[in-house]
């Protein structure tokens, strides 16, 4: 019997990119397995995209003979890619699973979330980390003080060096208010299977610790049923909650707030179709006692969300400068579904356009008008950032909602 090829692994992401001239593919992997940096050529990452668990080494060998113009691969040349990606732990082979499980069990086992982007994505020095965020957040004219009080904030996720006007816009609006819970809503970028996840794990970045509601944590995990997932391995190198916390600890500094940290799956994969009225049944429970916690003390929700994401690089055949006009409209409208808390809206609009513009802050931003107060929200800013090597882009946003 023909030997069937392993699939490559569905949670890494691809991006092509330019070196010397020449076309590759770069290769980026949450997980870390595969060696950071690595990059392949086109016809070995076209090659790739036909590893889908069902084809056997005998097929493979057929599609390549085919895209060489019929000269002769021999089986062992097959089995010698296959044991090259595997090495790389490209695949979703036995291999990858055993040292899948052990980074889950060393994850799962701590009582503390290090930071996974400090370093790469921000300094790990506390006084060079706060020197930046100060230069963030002195890169756009202070905002004027609401009218009312802060209980929301929406900021973007984007990379700190890319979304600095955003972030400004967002963090400004902070020093209107002093929480003592903060309730963080993330996107969890690799969850395909589950509406939230949650964690007891305090988070630690290069300006200390953040301690997390325990007790809150666990009242949402028991309430939340199936809806949960069953640990909390994706927040280990999420950075959508991490990047939020930069703030809240420059900002806050000296004041004694907890955190209770979710992040929220792919709506579409989990629910039997996509709705408001299916959401809220899956969800219900979770709901009620997210916004029974949001009623008592003194509580500050922070959405850490980006919007679309378009071009060759999110899997688009079109560039960005084509997608954009569509794609910032889309936005908008999302964004005057928030400013009147109009969630119906919401989803209407996101299911008009469907998944086109890949707005991977739908879930939170869902979340996030089930449990606000009666309040009123302000759109502070809205850009779209275009990365002119893939010809794609990303939009991000800010918004304070106050009572």
């Amino acid at each position: 019997m023909n030997e069937m090829a392993p699939a490559v692994r569905r949670d890494l992401e691809f991006f092509p990119v330019q070196y010397e001239g020449k076309q590759l593919v770069l290769i980026r992997d949450h997980l870390g397995l595969v060696q950071e940096g690595k990059a392949i050529e086109m016809p070995l990452y076209q090659f790739m995209t036909l590893l889908d668990g069902t084809r056997d080494v005998r097929d493979l060998q057929m599609i390549m003979i085919r895209q060489q113009g019929g000269v002769l691969v021999g089986i062992d040349e097959v089995k010698r890619v296959l044991a090259h990606f595997d090495e790389a732990f490209i695949l979703d082979s036995e291999r990858f699973r055993e040292a899948k499980d052990h980074i889950v069990e060393d994850f799962v086992a701590r009582s503390v979330r290090p930071c996974s982007h400090c370093g790469k994505s921000y300094p790990a020095d506390a006084t060079q980390l706060e020197r930046r965020l100060d230069d963030i957040l002195s890169s756009q004219p202070p905002v004027a003080q609401p009218d009312g009080k802060v209980v929301a904030l929406v900021s973007p996720h984007i990379d700190l060096s890319v979304g600095e006007r955003g972030y400004a816009s967002t963090y400004q609006s902070l020093k209107y208010s002093s929480p003592s819970r903060v309730v963080l809503l993330g996107v969890g970028h690799q969850m395909a299977q589950d509406l939230f996840c949650l964690t007891e794990k305090h988070f630690e970045t290069p300006l200390g610790i953040v301690k997390t509601d325990k007790a809150l944590v666990r009242k949402l995990r028991e309430v939340g049923g199936d809806a949960v997932a069953a640990n909390d391995f994706t927040h280990r190198s999420e950075h959508s909650i991490e990047f939020q916390l930069l703030f809240l600890q420059h900002l806050l500094k000296g004041a004694a707030f907890t955190i209770v940290p979710i992040l929220c799956g792919f709506i579409r994969t989990c629910l039997p179709e996509f709705s408001r009225k299916a959401y809220l049944e899956e969800t219900r429970p979770f709901l009620e006692a997210l916004k029974e916690i949001l009623s008592e003390g003194e509580n500050l929700i922070v959405a850490g969300v980006d919007f679309s994401h378009v071009g060759p690089k999110f899997g688009h055949q079109l560039t960005a400068h084509q997608l954009t006009g569509r794609s910032e409209s889309h936005d908008k409208n999302l964004l005057a579904s928030l400013a009147v808390l109009d969630a119906e809206q919401l989803w209407e609009e996101s299911k008009r356009v469907g998944e086109q513009f890949n707005v991977c802050g739908f879930s939170a931003l869902a979340l996030l008008l089930e449990v606000l107060p009666k309040c009123k929200g302000q759109i502070l800013h809205h850009e779209t950032w275009r990365e002119e090597a893939t010809q794609s882009a990303v939009s991000f946003a800010s918004v304070v909602f106050t009572t």
